[in-house]
């Protein structure tokens, strides 16, 4: 395939923005045309030489990101954890895990972002906590208040699991805890134990946690995994894919586990408050989401079908990711950014997200020969651009 070149680039640029900005809306506000730097605290850097990231070392670098134009940092999640899924298993959502600091490093990081004109992000994860977090501890003790804070089942007629869903992971999506006598729900490792959202006392503390950080100065939330957070009511098993392997995540269709209706009410239910707040405050607090699902399900996500509901001011959009690698030409690109912009709901902000955590870098995929042109076009489409750190020196 002919390579996408500074030419290709240029024409595609042009048919893009001439022809579909107009989706976009009119009065710009921070976050329409902001460029995102995801920072993942372990690894970016250590400030005490204990060879761990830290949050002085990130704060230490805001000059550094606002000198090469950085507008909002996305901030991996730093709340404390026992680390089995880099951080995504969270054991409390009010505390910053000890090797990064603590909560007073955390408010000079968010003083010394705004000083510098960045704002900043956190990765928040709604759909489980960490086995270790005190919830799920006095959930299988069956202490009332918590006993429901999970997903429970009992075994199956004759034994095993409740149902045939898998993991993410692959194998199966529930495990027996001899303690409790019944089966949890963990969608991605069994150390990860799905929250209940079914319960209204844990939608009410999660909202809770919400607000703990944003009167701390934050400035929105990326909402990880959003897609999984509610399960049939029934726990019906999932039918056949076609695909994959037995065992492995894809070989079923998630009809059950999946994108669920509930999901979106409850983003919806965020943003009217994130939006209260943020008439409140004077400050524009905003909301994105990753849901790796279909274009008419990820949609959803800005608003309702019927338009009388907001969502995420922006959900994640995948494609590039995809598409950046050695072989794609122009057209295919241009192909890719249509397809986004063509299903996106009119007024609304599309994104553009380069790399991250769960993907290799951009210079692997792209090659070192192709990664401005490939930048370039990232940072050049309407709307808003997300990238790794390091992917500014092509690391």
């Amino acid at each position: 395939m002919r390579p996408l070149g500074a030419l290709s680039l240029l024409v595609l640029l042009a048919t893009t923005v001439n022809g579909l900005a107009i989706r976009e809306p009119d009065a710009k506000d921070w976050y329409q045309h902001a460029t995102f730097y995801q920072i993942y605290p372990r690894s970016f850097l250590d400030s005490n030489g204990d060879g761990i990231g830290d949050l002085a070392g990130i704060t230490s670098k805001m000059k550094y990101l606002a000198d090469i134009g950085i507008d909002a940092t996305w901030l991996s999640p730093p709340f404390k954890s026992p680390l089995k899924d880099f951080g995504y298993d969270v054991s409390d959502f009010y505390a910053i895990q000890p090797e990064y600091g603590n909560l007073t490093n955390f408010d000079k990081l968010v003083e010394e972002a705004h000083k510098n004109g960045i704002k900043l992000m956190l990765d928040f994860i709604p759909n489980h906590s960490s086995d270790q977090h005190e919830w799920f501890v006095k959930s299988v003790a069956r202490d009332p208040e918590y006993s429901d804070f999970y997903v429970w089942k009992p075994p199956a007629t004759g034994g095993g699991p409740p149902n045939n869903w898998i993991s993410v992971f692959g194998g199966p999506a529930w495990t027996y805890n001899a303690a409790r006598g019944e089966y949890y729900l963990h969608q991605f490792t069994p150390q990860q134990p799905d929250l209940n959202y079914r319960n209204p006392k844990l939608l009410a503390e999660m909202t809770k946690m919400l607000f703990f950080w944003l009167d701390r100065g934050v400035d929105g939330f990326r909402l990880d995994a959003i897609n999984h957070m509610f399960e049939d009511e029934q726990f019906r098993n999932e039918p056949l894919s076609g695909w994959g392997q037995p065992g492995e995540y894809d070989s079923l269709d998630h009809i059950y586990t999946k994108d669920i209706p509930d999901v979106y009410n409850v983003v919806y239910n965020w943003r009217d408050q994130m939006d209260k707040y943020s008439a409140e405050k004077g400050r524009t607090i905003i909301l994105m989401t990753e849901a790796y699902s279909s274009i008419e399900g990820t949609m959803l996500y800005y608003e309702s079908a019927d338009r009388k509901r907001q969502g995420a001011h922006m959900p994640f959009n995948f494609q590039l990711i995809y598409d950046f690698k050695k072989d794609q030409n122009a057209v295919g690109l241009k192909s890719s950014i249509d397809w986004w912009m063509n299903n996106m709901p009119a007024r609304h902000t599309p994104s553009w997200v380069a790399g991250s955590h769960d993907h290799s870098r951009v210079v692997s995929r792209v090659g070192l020969d192709r990664v401005d042109q490939v930048m370039t076009l990232l940072h050049t489409l309407p709307g808003t651009s997300i990238t790794y750190y390091g992917e500014e020196v092509a690391m």
